[in-house]
């Protein structure tokens, strides 16, 4: 891992590449301490400069991954979390919290499964009681399967249990949280490089990300007339416990190899892109998609 992830280097030799990493498979939701190499989530490496001073943010998936990253970030630039995850992801969420909290600020843990409206509503309501307002929403939770004969492998549960998860969700934690901010708050969804670049095996993920691509273009549409601004950041193939949790051990050790630049990235490298969506920076910035995907265009 880079000493630091900020000094000029070769992005294609920054990460291990394929080849080093290990592609042992593990149970859904998957734990990055049983992956090798494990996640950086920039632990060692993130500064903060005070660009979300005092905000208040919500981070779904925010125990591991790319939500851990994330957290860590809005942490070091001065913000509060509240981070919404799985119940049996328990530990990677206390390792965030410990995180967030060794950067001087306040981790509120929600576990619970998003796939109902009265869980959404259970979040934002925690919000309101630990914050008093939303400042940042990050719909950032996702459930993925991967399946060799595409279509017909895909089952009408696990079908729904990706639609709840990746759309449903995103749609009422927004429901619920945009009472609860002012003009100046911001949303960021996570969508994806399969949105534009479907691949068969994630045929139902796919079309949930290039739902979230058109939600954040509409919703953003709707909302900036209340000052509100919503953007999504679209991955590429990122080093997360999702990965070796959903996808066979022979594709998990060549993850990211199909990339221009020949590797997956670390959810370090996105926060980045979280925090610029979530700070004033962007303030002339809404209903876009940033790419992070280490080459791959959105076509």
């Amino acid at each position: 891992m880079p000493e630091d992830q900020y000094a000029q280097q070769d992005p294609r030799e920054q990460y291990p590449r394929p080849g080093r990493q290990e592609g042992r498979e593990q149970e859904h939701p998957g734990t990055g301490s049983r992956m090798d190499p494990e996640p950086d989530h920039g632990e060692l490496t993130y500064r903060g400069s005070g660009r979300l001073a005092d905000r208040k943010a919500v981070i779904t998936g925010g125990d591991s991954g790319i939500g851990r990253a994330v957290a860590l970030a809005f942490a070091r630039e001065g913000a509060d979390v509240l981070l919404s995850y799985l119940e049996e992801e328990q530990a990677d969420a206390e390792r965030t919290a410990e995180l967030v909290e060794k950067a001087g600020r306040q981790a509120v843990l929600v576990p619970g499964d998003l796939r109902t409206e009265e869980a959404c509503r259970h979040v934002a309501e925690r919000a309101q009681q630990e914050f008093g307002r939303i400042d940042v929403l990050v719909n950032n939770a996702a459930y993925q399967m991967a399946q060799d004969d595409g279509l017909l492998g895909i089952t009408t549960d696990q079908f729904d249990r990706v639609l709840k998860t990746n759309v449903y969700a995103m749609f009422w934690l927004c429901k619920a949280a945009v009472p609860l901010m002012r003009p100046g708050a911001t949303i960021i969804n996570t969508s994806s490089i399969q949105a534009f670049q479907p691949s068969p095996e994630l045929l139902d993920y796919a079309a949930t990300k290039a739902a979230i691509v058109n939600f954040t273009k509409a919703l953003s549409a709707d909302l900036i007339g209340k000052g509100i601004r919503v953007n999504s950041v679209a991955p590429g193939p990122v080093w997360t416990p999702l990965i070796p949790a959903t996808m066979p051990a022979e594709k998990v050790g060549e993850f990211g190899a199909q990339t221009p630049m020949g590797r997956a990235a670390q959810p370090a490298e996105l926060a980045p892109a979280y925090v610029f969506f979530a700070s004033q920076e962007s303030s002339y910035v809404t209903g876009e998609v940033l790419g992070v995907t280490g080459g791959q265009p959105l076509t």
